[in-house]
Formats: C-alpha cells, structure tokens, sequence
C-alpha cells in the first residue's frame, strides 16, 4: 500500500489541524498515512523551514496560520512544489466574517489564552485530580457533575478529560457491598448533577482481567468473575434508577464521545432550568 504524507502547518499547538485530520482519517481504513506536524510557524523563515521539509516529503498540506502574509507565502512555495494546499480554517472564517462582521484581530493561539475560562479549567483539573476515586460531602456539593459506575468504567479519564474543558467531575466509585457516600444524596438534592456509567458485563470482564494480568495479580479473581460483574452492572443499574439520574453506556463509546454526551446532558439542564 502506497504511504502518504500529510503536512499539517499552525501558528499555534497544532490541535486544530490535528483534530480534523484525526477526524478524517478515522473514516478509512487504516490509512497509511505519515504526518508531519510544523508548529509555532509565526516567521518566514519558519514558513520557507517548512517549505523546504515539504520539498523533501511531498504530500498534502493543511493549515491553520492566521497571519495572510504567512499564508501567501507558504501558498507560493506550495505551488512550486506542485503539492495540494488547504486552509482549514479559511471557509469557516469566511462565513463568519459574513455574518458577524471582519475580524478585528489575527492572533495565534488566543484560543489559549490565560483568561477566566483558563483558570476555571486549571481549577477542574486539580478538583479532578484531588476527588479521583472518591470525595467528601463538601467537594461532592462544590461538583458541576457526579460520576457514578463501577470499577472499569472510564470514570477518572472522562473526568480529566470533562476537566480540561472547565467541567468539575467528581468520581463515585460503585464498590460492592459499601455504601454510598454520604453527602451524594445530599449533593444531588442540593441541585448537582450527576450521570451513571455502565458497560456490557462481558467487556467489563475482559478488561478487569486485563488489568488483573497487567499487575500480576490473581488475588482478586472475583473482581474478573463474570458472574460478579453481572451481579454489580444490575446492582448499579438499580442505584441509577433509584437516584433518578440518567445513563450512559460506555461499550462502545470512546471517552470523547462520553464525555460529549455528559455536557449534552448538562446544556439540558441549563436550558430547562433558564
């Protein structure tokens, strides 16, 4: 199979272009694909830098460079190398440009501005990191949303990952035999959301056991037990119901795609509460 190559050009970390390419590429069928990230390119020595790569390594370029001199510039040495130039951003900015007016500013990575939104996702991430496997009353109450679920279903990934987002996630691990925590009625009374993870019995099993052989560990067979998984899927199914909050099944989600239908759940709060 014939390798191609893909530039992918920024002004900035190189997120945005990553995530589009991630995204397209996820639609065939493992793509023999080489990507070659230029990040930071802000200069035209860093555009002629990049240019001279491409040269070596022809392939498709995309970019997200603001600045249009920089644009112009790596368009000109694209042509000479007679390789598909396009600007991923381009047609969206167009047509809000359209819409909203021209845009006054072309600043590189003002997405990541140290601004509120900033420090409000540096502060959910530490809230995540600090209430991983378990919280105190006081931090359940201080959550934008309580995760529930039994061992094994992505809670404390798709808190990190609802924290880089701004989103406090507090984790409640569902053991078997131990009681709630006690300030999780307290909280959820109080107004604080709250979503409950499950997963198919059988694929539960199959990555506990995994875990069980990754640390070498066969002390807690029953922790793997098919039968025991089954028995705490339908024990947590029945907490959910009994507390009212809604589900996500997580088989066959990946954690973006969880974490997406959790915020989901969160505008629709927000919207049926305004």
């Amino acid at each position: 199979m014939t390798r191609h190559v893909l530039h992918l050009l920024s002004d900035s970390t190189g997120e945005t272009a990553t995530a589009a390419a991630n995204a397209v590429l996820s639609q065939f069928d493992d793509p023999e694909v080489d990507l070659r990230m230029h990040v930071f390119v802000r200069t035209a020595a860093d555009i002629d830098k990049a240019i001279a790569v491409i040269r070596k390594q022809p392939g498709t370029v995309v970019y997200t460079l603001l600045e249009r001199a920089m644009a112009e510039r790596l368009a000109a040495g694209c042509a000479e190398a007679e390789v598909p130039l396009i600007p991923l951003l381009d047609p969206l900015f167009k047509a809000m440009s359209n819409a909203i007016g021209p845009s006054k500013r072309h600043r590189p990575g003002k997405q990541y501005q140290t601004d509120h939104a900033y420090f409000q996702r540096v502060a959910a991430i530490d809230y995540a990191m600090a209430l991983d496997d378990g919280a105190t009353s006081d931090r359940l109450r201080r959550a934008d949303v309580i995760l529930l679920g039994v061992s094994r279903t992505s809670k404390t990934p798709t808190c990190l990952y609802l924290a880089v987002r701004g989103i406090k996630a507090a984790n409640v691990p569902l053991v078997p035999g131990a009681p709630l925590p006690p300030g999780l009625e307290r909280a959820l009374a109080e107004g604080v959301a709250a979503v409950g993870l499950t997963a198919s019995p059988t694929r539960l099993a199959q990555i506990r056991t995994q875990r069980l052989e990754v640390i070498g560990s066969d002390r807690d067979i029953e922790y793997a037990n098919i039968s025991n998984v089954r028995q705490e899927v339908s024990e947590a199914l029945m907490t959910y119901e009994r507390l009212a909050i809604p589900v996500i099944d997580v088989t066959r989600r990946s954690i973006e795609e969880t974490a997406a239908g959790i915020m989901a759940i969160l505008r629709a709060r927000r919207e049926g509460a305004s």
